[in-house]
């Protein structure tokens, strides 16, 4: 007995630690759940419009099939033999970069899609500099907030990383006229500074801050011409849809028109009528009303819980994360995707005015994948460096084994 007790207490005196890898094979799941859905629904949504003007069904779908699997396989790859810390060295010049990009919109590299000018001619490849201002965000923001340490307190601390968010955005805004994409820009910015600073009163003037923001991109939208007059028509769209249905109320009606079809269980997989030309890019903002019509309410609740569990699976990495910066820069990368989905889908059933804001992992477009699954690769790589102590099933067996040997 006095050799089991002192066993005992040998081994529990000793604190041995064993620590075991963790991957959140959660979060991949769901990305690979929800890229393959949005495969499904994209040739659904696209199939009747790439056959009439491409003379291919799967035109859309394999472009965007294409970059997605290279872009899953990439993030993967990329989570395992990358350490987020070296984000922490290329934060500053990636975030210069991303100002740099977004001003060359304006050069002759840019290139205009559908009337706005946002995207980076390349050749035969171009993208939306725009998608590197966020990670821009979630990256540069937190290494600030981290370098101040136990100064990040008060009002003062958080002008500075508030600025941050608010240049980014602000050069969204004037050099592509992107107004959603610089909310969601300077929403994130806010929501890391939030997260990270321990007093919650101070927010009552970073509140009144960015109401102050809004008011001056307001009244830039209502003196100047950079596109205010059809941002204000938005708003009398959004609250008089039936009035403009001739002009800018057009989609949104029929997009309402196609969620009111679907009604519970939908038409079935494939059965839209809205979708042979009703829903004008019905691939790509509204694609959330051909869920509905298609799949009903019931398939629209439920790709809304994929990203709830996405989501979810975002904020036990970032609670868990081994640093503060591992943690931020996750926080971030959750609220770029909340962010994101909450204004398309609001736009879709018309709780808020358009925005052209596209649903993640499901709309049609190579850039916004590419940099989702960047994102996601990131959030990875912070999941691997989390550890922690596995308690071994059989120790009490492995304490007996020593008596035994000892005796």
């Amino acid at each position: 007995m006095q050799a089991l007790v002192t066993g005992m207490w040998k081994r529990f005196r000793t604190k041995r630690n064993f620590r075991a890898d963790y991957y959140d094979y959660g979060l991949l799941t769901s990305v690979i759940l929800l890229t393959g859905f949005g495969l499904v629904i994209l040739y659904s949504a696209t199939a009747y419009t790439s056959q009439v003007r491409y003379g291919n069904d799967l035109h859309f779908f394999g472009k965007q099939a294409g970059i997605s699997a290279l872009a899953l396989i990439g993030a993967v790859i990329l989570s395992m033999i990358l350490d987020y810390h070296i984000l922490w060295k290329a934060g500053g010049m990636l975030y210069i970069l991303s100002l740099v990009l977004v001003m060359l919109t304006k050069s002759p590299l840019g290139k205009t899609v559908n009337g706005a000018r946002r995207w980076i001619n390349l050749g035969q490849l171009s993208f939306q500099p725009a998608e590197l201002a966020k990670i821009a965000v979630i990256v540069y923001i937190p290494i600030w907030i981290v370098k101040m340490g136990r100064k990040y307190k008060g009002v003062k601390a958080i002008i500075f990383p508030l600025c941050l968010g608010a240049v980014q955005s602000l050069c969204v805004f004037f050099f592509t006229q992107n107004l959603s994409t610089a909310i969601i820009i300077l929403g994130i910015a806010v929501t890391i500074i939030f997260i990270a600073h321990p007093n919650t009163k101070a927010f009552l003037i970073a509140a009144a801050i960015i109401v102050a923001f809004v008011a001056f991109c307001v009244w830039l939208i209502g003196t100047h011409e950079i596109g205010g007059s059809f941002r204000f028509s938005r708003i009398q769209v959004w609250l008089h849809p039936e009035k403009y249905s001739s002009s800018g109320g057009y989609q949104i009606l029929q997009a309402l028109y196609a969620i009111g079809s679907g009604g519970l269980l939908g038409k079935g997989l494939g059965n839209s009528t809205q979708k042979l030309g009703a829903v004008p890019e019905a691939e790509n903002d509204m694609i959330f009303s051909i869920i509905c019509e298609e799949l009903g309410i019931v398939g629209g609740i439920i790709v809304v819980l994929l990203f709830i569990y996405l989501l979810y699976r975002l904020f036990i990495i970032a609670q868990n994360a081994p640093d503060l910066y591992g943690s931020l820069i996750v926080t971030g990368i959750f609220a770029h995707i909340a962010l994101q989905v909450i204004l398309n889908i609001s736009v879709v059933l018309n709780l808020i005015p358009t925005t052209g804001v596209t649903l993640p992992f499901v709309s049609y477009g190579g850039t916004s994948v590419v940099f989702l699954m960047l994102e996601m690769a990131i959030a990875l790589s912070v999941s691997m460096r989390i550890r922690f102590r596995e308690a071994r099933p059989n120790l009490w067996g492995e304490i007996a084994d020593e008596v035994r040997e000892s005796s």
